[in-house]
């Protein structure tokens, strides 16, 4: 017998008022549908999915932000006749696969919505009578070695034995749009997914570094974005690169070398402020994860982002490198982050990790900092 469904499952979206909930549940609805060919329905608090092709379905589910766990399902009719003969047939499937035989030790559990003449255990012990009664398959509700799940609703009823973990969070779309500095990099395009897991649409700003990058670091950053746009159904990243190589120069010519990186950094924030500003973004997203790199000390995190009138988010600020790799490597992004791209070449032998906040202020005044990041803004290409 095979699946006729998938039952999917939310968790913080069922918390959310009836007004959010549904509309955080029509969000989802669409997610879902921009990524899967089915038929799809919420019914108490369960998506319930018909696709088309059920390997596609449930391969892209697990990349599908709201969704807690989903299950392939077999639908039948919630009367005891019913649910004794199909649960027979999804037995002998589980036999077939070598998942239940004589000395599997397992158990039913069963929940139910509705107002029924049985209650959930009455209906739990005769689902596992049919399986002793088939396979005489010894019942242990404290450590089963298979678990078969039997979700009755009205007059319908759902059989599974899996929870497909899926990635949670909030539905793709619900919580604004971000601008997210992204670069070729392992760090930042952690902090996009982790933003996107929390329902933010993104807008990825790539700060071309020319001549002081080279073009494989634009190519990584291009499959960074189609790595991640894997997990954005229903609201792809949009992208945007910015040529930030005439600031740099000026930056390293007019200004202490020592500090061509934190004015690289404030720069960054600046012109994804501007472009936040002209496409209705809400915030600013960065990978910076504090004292990992001399941008990242306290002193210069506030030098870097002292005039912003946008809020700067950084989701990975209290983790370490071996965090941040173990979820690259997680959603893929990992083997494209490590390519050799030759670094930037901009960034000074002793690099300032105290900026004085002062002086930074100074500086920028002298190298005419707004005008540069103006002329550079201009030539953000799509």
């Amino acid at each position: 017998m095979k699946p006729d469904l998938i039952i999917a499952r939310y968790g913080e979206v069922g918390l959310k008022s009836n007004r959010v909930r549904r509309r955080f549940e029509n969000r989802l609805i669409n997610n879902i549908k921009a990524s899967i060919d089915a038929e799809v329905k919420v019914y108490q608090a369960r998506i319930f999915i018909f696709p088309k092709d059920f390997d596609d379905a449930i391969e892209k589910l697990e990349r599908i932000f709201g969704i807690v766990s989903y299950s392939p399902a077999v639908s039948t009719k919630s009367t005891f006749e019913d649910v004794e003969r199909d649960l027979a047939t999804y037995a002998e499937k589980l036999h077939d696969e070598g998942l239940l035989d004589e000395n599997t030790r397992f158990a039913i559990s069963c929940r139910r919505v509705g107002t029924h003449e049985f209650s959930s255990q009455e209906m739990a012990a005769f689902a596992g009578a049919v399986i002793v009664k088939k396979y005489s398959s010894p019942v242990d509700l404290t450590n089963p070695e298979l678990t078969i799940y039997l979700e009755v609703r009205d007059n319908d009823a759902y059989i599974f034995h899996e929870k497909i973990e899926g990635p949670g969070g909030l539905p793709l779309g619900t919580q604004g749009n971000v601008i997210s500095l992204v670069s070729s990099g392992i760090d930042s395009p952690v902090a996009t997914y982790l933003m996107m897991k929390r329902g933010c649409q993104v807008i990825a700003l790539y700060c071309d570094n020319q001549p002081y990058t080279t073009p494989d670091a634009l190519k990584n950053y291009e499959d960074l974005i189609d790595q991640l746009n894997l997990y954005a159904s229903g609201a792809p990243i949009k992208k945007r690169v910015v040529k930030y190589g005439d600031y740099l120069s000026t930056c390293k010519s007019e200004a202490p070398d020592k500090m061509t990186c934190v004015l690289c950094k404030s720069g960054m924030y600046k012109i994804a402020g501007m472009l936040a500003k002209k496409l209705h973004a809400e915030a600013v997203i960065d990978g910076s994860s504090l004292g990992q790199v001399a941008s990242q000390t306290l002193p210069n995190i506030l030098a870097t982002r002292e005039d912003l009138d946008v809020p700067v988010l950084s989701p990975l600020i209290g983790l370490d490198k071996v965090e941040i790799t173990r979820i690259a490597e997680k959603i893929g992004t990992f083997e494209i982050s490590k390519r050799d791209d030759g670094g930037c070449k901009a960034v000074p032998k002793y690099p300032e990790t105290k900026a004085d906040l002062e002086l930074v202020k100074e500086i920028k005044e002298a190298i005419n900092q707004e005008e540069q990041l103006k002329k550079a803004f201009e030539t953000i290409e799509h």
